[in-house]
């Protein structure tokens, strides 16, 4: 498959079902705002921004490219779901934590340590009102199962957000319910049956489990995003002058692929397509209201996804759709599709319209970044992240504000970890995978060497962008070069200096 040309495409389509945006002037100067929107399995190439040749129709995405920077070496700290958001929220690798590989399940105790400071813990404290929506996945409670007859002891509520709502973990994984401040919204008290993919011509694919009553799968997308404006509305009349940090992790389009009705049949993608026209509508709603409150003039607007698309080469084929452009592998692998990421910034009067921006980053940067943000008007954090927290993080803002990258320097690599737990480790163009085998969902997970081949892999990116020749054996002093910065990283409490 031939890599598509990367390019930004200048549609000039109207925001899909948003309202007229009329600007309201906020009461005083403020520090920054902070949107942070994470989407859920989301490709690289689902945006017509990265990928012309998509089957899926992303005005609103394209849009805010245009209106800011797109990174096109974006990667998420992991190719998996629970591991990205710890690293998000905390600067750190996830693998530093207790959680060495897999995903958290159904409703398993709060996976954040006590006292670790978070983006919205230090926000908190430099006078930020801090807002969770979504999809959690980062356990509830400070036991397993979560008591839902009462108030939940752990979760966003108790991590540095002043209000939240959102939904335990993946809608396939029960419990199906909301949760709002700590408490149920309403808890879970039946059960629903499980459901098939739609590659098996299922329903959407959900396993069988506790669900509230009232609760809809297919309602959860839009009402985080009718969750977010109504933060959004509230705060300008509310809090006029203080700063806001906004969370939004959306549930789509990872399973099961749901497309409201309005939107099925609208891609050339199935219904993952239509999924992903869905997801495109949605934030552009939330951006027009961002707009329309008088707050997005002000806002450092991030959107980006918790890992690749899981979109193997049979959908490819079939649909003719390059969900991870043609990088090899998909969710979950520690080959590129895994965790390459898009990653778009909006930053009115600091980042400079269409811009492109082609350096390695670490969705663990949004923490350090976040908190430098924080700082750009006088306002400082409390607690000291360049001791507590942070510890795989880079501030990103000079980048973003004047193109300056040689904050980037402060790290010697970029460690990819994947579902299994196979590490690699990128410096420059070269990338180095501790094992054979992709590690994740593509087969073989895991392979034994050839008798006289290396154990491990070695790609230039730069010549190689596919990982289709392992020059491994060839090269032994680039292996033992980056395998000695990986082992130093791991060994390190921290990996930025």
């Amino acid at each position: 498959m031939n890599f598509p040309r990367i390019s930004v495409v200048l549609s000039a389509a109207l925001l899909t079902g948003c309202r007229a945006p009329t600007p309201v002037t906020p009461a005083a100067p403020s520090p920054p705002n902070i949107v942070i929107i994470v989407a859920d399995d989301l490709g690289i190439g689902d945006l017509g921004c990265y990928n012309p040749d998509a089957a899926t129709n992303t005005p609103n995405l394209d849009r805010l490219a245009r209106s800011g920077a797109r990174f096109t070496d974006a990667h998420s700290p992991s190719a998996v779901c629970s591991p990205t958001r710890y690293g998000i929220l905390t600067g750190r690798y996830c693998w530093r934590s207790s959680l060495k590989s897999g995903v958290l399940w159904t409703d398993d105790p709060l996976l954040l340590e006590p006292d670790r400071p978070t983006i919205a813990s230090e926000l908190q404290a430099a006078g930020y009102h801090t807002a969770f929506v979504g999809k959690w996945h980062l356990g509830l409670g400070s036991e397993k199962p979560t008591d839902w007859a009462g108030p939940i002891d752990a979760g966003p509520h108790t991590v540095g957000f002043d209000e939240s709502v959102g939904i335990p973990s993946s809608l396939d994984i029960p419990p199906y319910c909301w949760f709002r401040d700590g408490v149920g919204d309403p808890p879970p008290s039946t059960t629903i049956e499980g459901s098939e993919h739609r590659r098996r011509n299922g329903g959407g694919f959900w396993r069988s489990g506790p669900i509230a009553e009232g609760f809809e799968h297919q309602d959860v997308l839009p009402k985080s995003i009718d969750e977010s404006i109504r933060i959004i509305d509230r705060h300008t009349v509310e809090r006029p002058g203080r700063p806001l940090f906004l969370e939004l992790c959306l549930s789509a389009p990872h399973t099961p692929w749901l497309p409201g009705e309005r939107w099925q049949g609208s891609s050339g993608a199935g219904h993952y397509g239509d999924f992903v026209n869905q997801i495109d509508a949605e934030v552009g709603r939330l951006v027009a209201a961002l707009d329309a409150s008088g707050l997005g003039s002000n806002t450092l607007l991030v959107f980006t996804s918790d890992n690749g698309a899981h979109w193997p080469l049979a959908d490819v084929e079939r649909w003719g759709h390059a969900s991870n452009l043609a990088w090899r592998g998909q969710k979950a692998d520690i080959h590129e599709a895994g965790h390459r990421v898009p990653f778009l910034v909006r930053w009115p009067g600091v980042v400079d319209q269409s811009t492109i921006r082609g350096e390695t980053i670490c969705l663990t940067d949004l923490y350090a970044t976040s908190l430098a943000v924080a700082e750009q008007d006088g306002v400082r954090r409390t607690v000291d992240a360049a001791d507590l927290g942070g510890e795989d993080s880079v501030d990103l803002v000079p980048m973003l504000k004047a193109g300056d990258a040689r904050g980037l320097e402060a790290r010697e690599g970029i460690v990819h970890h994947s579902l299994d737990g196979m590490f690699a480790i990128r410096v420059g163009d070269w990338k180095l995978i501790e094992g054979l085998g992709s590690g994740g969902f593509t087969a073989p997970r895991r392979a034994s060497p050839p008798e006289t081949g290396p154990t491990v892999q070695l790609y230039d990116l730069a010549t190689d962008p596919g990982e289709t020749t392992n020059l491994a054996k060839k090269n032994p002093a680039e292996v033992a070069r980056l395998q000695a910065i990986l082992d130093r990283v791991r060994a390190a409490p921290r990996s930025v200096r």
